[in-house]
């Protein structure tokens, strides 16, 4: 069982979607998680009002999830309850009316007709109908590959021509957006799904223009929070018969004879193994923070640079003012000067004047409007640079400012929280150690970033990656993915090993075939 078994680090949503393809390929597997529950980034913390989300807010691309409870013969929507939510977003801009975007690709056009002209309409029809090829074209040798496959995204390009101006390298998206829309509050709104994966509109290619569309077929917010998407998997792991281990950080991956062996943990006994799954930053392995071994087996390009980080506040509060009784699930305060956001951000500061997404975590079920009795639960992200240093208080107080502020002055009054309610990149980098905080692991901007991204097998034999930091890259149903490659990896390497055992070189260790084993995740 031994020469089988297989340990996951860290039971974020990769690791935990690794657990469960390599339980229902009959191995043994172990998860070690730092902390006391599931869910990595999908984390929530308490308020009056119940547990706040503090990471992603809703589940897109579903079929990634229904996947894994089909794979033990059950169904995702047996075990959490999911709100489909046809209103996608509300956007709003200082002295400008509201625009809403739906899963319809006609009502967006009438929407925008309304709110911009039938210029910009005819402009989101052709930027939609782009956008969706977009998606068609890289699905299968990007996001469903192990690696990208250069030659098969090639030939999905050659086949749709009208595709090629967005892959031209150097073009931005937000160069390739001012292409489409002469209307700069368009130009914002679409730019901002390069945020979706960590980058800067001006500085990400065009090709993240496809982000638009993964999110228009289907956005659901889970009853509960995103955390209880992030424990219904680790209960169906379990089921599975995974071991989950919280509360157990690992400290090094070991090696013996050029492969891994084991995981030393914390208290200093090593839980041994054939595999291990690293669904930590893959910086941390790239630093050496899981010992030498393992800092050989990725290259420090596949981790640098960073990508965006994050200020998010969590908590509860009454709403009030102009614009509470039209909040939504998901809503966008955009800033009216993007240079105010991108300018100090790029320069490693916090942004003075940044555009506000602020999810209404009580109002995923109709009716979406009108007034809330009570304190309600919100989480607002800003956009923030890795690496920013601890905040003083004299920054809480100007982070605090530039967010509550700046929504009373566009009608929403909410009485700003202390500092227990604000997650840091600071402290985002204490929770994902090596991250800097930043949220989506390496920096997609750059023409060729999405190819730089470390795959799922390393360069230590037995080593593996999964998470948003691996491809095929951020986001809760990407990280998902990633462990389909993880999963397949494991399972390839094992039945080479076997056909190759009766040759093994002295040291070595002859098995037979054996489709079993499991493992648990989180670091």
């Amino acid at each position: 069982m031994e020469k089988d078994r297989v340990i996951v680090i860290g039971a974020g949503m990769g690791g935990l979607a690794t657990a469960i393809r390599l339980a229902a390929s009959g191995l043994a597997v172990t998860v070690l998680e730092a902390a006391t529950t599931p869910g990595g980034k999908a984390r929530a913390i308490p308020s009056p009002a119940g547990p706040v989300d503090t990471g992603p807010t809703v589940l897109t691309l579903r079929n990634v999830f229904d996947t894994l409870f089909a794979l033990n013969g059950e169904r995702l929507d047996d075990h959490i309850t999911l709100i489909p939510q046809p209103l996608l977003a509300r956007h709003w801009w200082p002295e400008s009316a509201a625009l809403d975007l739906t899963t319809d690709r006609e009502a967006n056009a009438e929407a925008i007709r309304a709110f911009a002209g039938p210029q910009e309409a005819e402009a989101f029809l052709k930027f939609d109908a782009l956008a969706e090829d977009l998606f068609t074209a890289f699905d299968a040798p990007v996001m469903q590959a192990a690696r990208p496959d250069l030659p098969a995204i090639a030939r999905a390009a050659l086949s749709r021509p009208r595709l090629w101006p967005a892959l031209l390298p150097g073009l931005s998206l937000d160069r390739w957006l001012k292409q489409h829309f002469r209307d700069p509050r368009l130009v914002q709104l679409f730019a901002r799904y390069a945020t979706y994966v960590g980058g800067r509109p001006a500085r990400s290619p065009a090709v993240l223009s496809l982000i638009w569309r993964a999110e228009a077929r289907g956005v659901w917010a889970v009853e509960g929070g995103m955390h209880t998407l992030a424990a219904a998997l680790a209960a169906l792991a379990e089921r599975m018969g995974v071991t989950f281990r919280y509360s157990t950080p690992a400290a090094r991956i070991q090696r013996q004879n050029g492969r891994v062996t084991g995981v030393q943990i914390a208290d200093g006994r090593t839980l041994p193994c054939r595999f291990v799954v690293f669904n930590g930053d893959p910086a941390a392995l790239a630093e050496g923070r899981l010992g030498s071994a393992a800092a050989a087996a990725i290259p420090r390009s596949a981790t640098e640079p960073r990508s965006l980080s994050a200020l998010v506040w969590a908590f509860a509060a009454q709403a009030a003012g102009t614009k509470a009784p039209d909040l939504v699930h998901h809503n966008l305060f955009f800033t009216e000067d993007p240079s105010r956001e991108w300018g100090p951000i790029g320069q490693g500061r916090m942004p003075t004047a940044p555009t506000l997404y602020l999810c209404a975590e009580d109002r995923a079920r109709p009716p979406i409007m009108g007034p809330v009795t009570g304190p309600e639960r919100f989480e607002i992200i800003l956009n923030a640079p890795a690496g920013l240093p601890a905040l003083r208080p004299e920054d809480f107080r100007q982070c605090r400012q530039i967010t509550f502020d700046r929504l009373s002055r566009m009608g929403l009054t909410l009485t700003p929280p202390g500092p227990e309610a604000l997650t840091s990149p600071a402290a985002l980098d204490r929770l994902f150690p090596a991250s800097k905080g930043a949220i989506y692991g390496r920096s997609p901007e750059g023409t060729m970033a999405s190819f730089q991204r470390p795959p799922a097998r390393t360069a230590l034999p037995g080593l593996y990656l999964a998470g948003g930091g691996a491809h095929p890259g951020a986001g809760v149903p990407m990280a998902a993915l990633s462990a389909k490659h993880a999963a397949e990896a494991i399972t390839q390497d094992r039945i080479s090993a076997s056909k190759s055992a009766p040759t093994a070189t002295p040291g070595g260790i002859s098995t037979a075939s054996r489709m079993t084993g499991g493992a648990r995740s989180r670091s």
